[in-house]
């Protein structure tokens, strides 16, 4: 099946932070994941480009709109390379075959009667690109989230009439699954319950936009626009643009993963501009939660933003995405604290997984000539470690339905610390002084090699780049991936290379 899963299109005011980075890294393991399944997956991500912060930002910086979002995008596209993220599509939403998709859509939402004219007044943030509601008509009146002076507007705008689309939302969101999770669905059905209101899709006098078909003066408010870029991502631009072709191309959309500020747009603003134009629905949107640092927000002004290059250039990336998946529950907020990020790394890929593959390998070499020993009848399906696996790739798969990385992670961990368990129990190392018992250690070092063979199969959407290292260590047969999970599948025989580290330790001097 097509698995079509997208990230938010970031906002290009600024370069990308931990928390955009948090967002995509999710989306590549989940992308990696249904891949190994069987999947074809159209993994989109990308940059929303318009609207009035976009445009203030540039002029601040000295540089046109456009001039400035070619340099900010191109940041994301290099950042995104850099961590060997494994997008499909990157979408900007100042590609020209955007326009004309925006374009033919707003035509089917007008025709349907959905666009109507109106004054729009209230206190505007311009960081968040929205009306806020009148904030107990302060003096000066600050977003909640920015902590910047609203503006005052009062316009005459284009609307949608989100409001004839009250109970056809209310059943949607009520769908098991459509919002995930579930703090998030209650915190949507608090806000249809109050009753949909009409939303403004245009702005006046604001160049920097995409220019509203039939309506002079006005462009499209960035939400309205940038929405519609997970649609124009399945598109390439030499070929027909079409609404229709989208159906063909992978829409709709299995997940949209964002954070939990804009799910509003996602699951309530989004699906009603769908329905008026006549196109699927996505089938899940997952809000997760926000990271601070050390129990602080980040911020500029603080000092203490994690740069997501900085991170992978001190840390790698392996490092950082076992500690942000395995760490912190997807769906909550989470915190990162460089102290538990370096212990956790230690502690679960340096030394619980890869000192396990090291010292079985070593021993493996030493007394079995540098080759995989032969189990004999002794490393069936019905081995401890056999049952330990089966178990473990039960709970890993039924996890990943969940989008539980956290559970995903500690499943293939146990497997891990089971290995090391029943190495330590049997002691090769001492069986070996004794007589009679060469195949009785052929038998644990294989089975305990197979588990780790496991281990690495099972840490591919997580840790790719480590999963690599350890499967270069561990000669298996060449088979889908849902084979390979298997038990049995080390090719006896096969030669072992001298054990090379696949995880170093972390050592920081001084915070990131």
């Amino acid at each position: 099946m097509t698995y079509t899963l997208t990230t938010p299109l970031y906002y290009v005011n600024d370069r990308a932070h931990l928390g955009s980075a948090y967002t995509t890294l999710a989306c590549d393991a989940i992308a990696r994941y249904r891949r190994l399944m069987g999947d074809t997956v159209v993994f989109i991500t990308g940059c929303d480009e318009h609207g009035q912060k976009i445009q203030r930002t540039a002029e601040a910086a000295g540089l046109s709109p456009q001039a400035h979002c070619d340099l900010v995008s191109a940041g994301y596209q290099q950042l995104w390379q850099n961590w060997q993220i494994s997008n499909d599509r990157f979408i900007r939403t100042t590609d020209p075959h955007h326009r004309r998709i925006v374009e033919q859509f707003f035509s089917r939402v007008e025709a349907n009667g959905d666009i109507c004219e109106g004054r729009q007044q209230g206190w505007y943030c311009v960081a968040c690109e929205e009306f806020k509601d009148d904030p107990a008509e302060a003096k000066q009146p600050s977003c909640p989230i920015h902590h910047k002076p609203l503006e005052w507007r009062d316009e005459v705008n284009l609307f949608f009439r989100l409001s004839a689309y009250q109970q056809q939302i209310e059943q949607l969101i009520r769908r098991p699954g459509f919002i995930a999770p579930e703090s998030r669905r209650r915190e949507v059905e608090n806000f249809v319950a109050q009753g949909l209101r009409d939303f403004s899709i245009s702005r006046v006098n604001l160049p920097w936009g995409v220019p509203v078909p039939g309506h002079e003066g006005h462009t499209f408010y960035v939400w309205f626009d940038a929405l519609l870029g997970y649609l124009t991502a399945l598109l390439s631009p030499d070929e027909t643009l079409d609404l229709e072709a989208v159906c063909q191309r992978g829409w709709p959309a299995q997940l949209h993963v964002i954070g939990k500020d804009i799910l509003r747009f996602h699951a309530v603003y989004w699906p009603a501009m769908l329905l008026s134009a006549g196109l699927p629905l996505p089938e899940r949107v997952f809000g997760h939660g926000f990271l601070t640092r050390e129990g602080q927000k980040m911020g500029k002004s603080l000092g203490n933003v994690l740069d997501p290059q900085v991170l992978l250039d001190r840390c790698g990336a392996d490092a950082v995405r076992w500690y942000l998946l395995r760490d912190i529950p997807f769906g909550d907020d989470g915190d990162f604290q460089q102290q538990r990020f370096v212990d956790l790394v230690n502690s679960d890929l340096a030394n619980t997984i890869g000192n396990l593959l090291n010292r079985t390998i070593a021993m493996a070499r030493r007394w079995f000539d540098a080759a995989v020993p032969s189990p004999g009848e002794g490393a069936g399906t019905g081995h401890p470690l056999a049952v330990a696996a089966d178990e473990a790739c039960r709970d890993y798969h039924a996890a990943w339905q969940r989008l539980d990385f956290r559970a995903a992670a500690e499943a293939v961990l146990g497997l891990a610390i089971a290995a090391n368990g029943y190495l330590n129990d049997q002691a090769p190392w001492s069986r070996m002084k004794q007589d009679g018992q060469r195949e009785h250690v052929a038998c644990d070092l294989y089975a305990v090699l197979e588990a780790a063979r496991l281990v690495a199969q099972l840490l591919a959407p997580l840790v790719p780049q480590m999963s690599d290292r350890m499967l270069a260590q561990l000669p298996g047969a060449s088979a889908p991936w849902l084979e390979q999970l298997r038990w049995g599948g080390l090719v006896v025989g096969a030669p072992l290379p001298e054990p090379a580290p696949v995880m170093g330790r972390l050592e920081l001097e001084g915070p990131l």
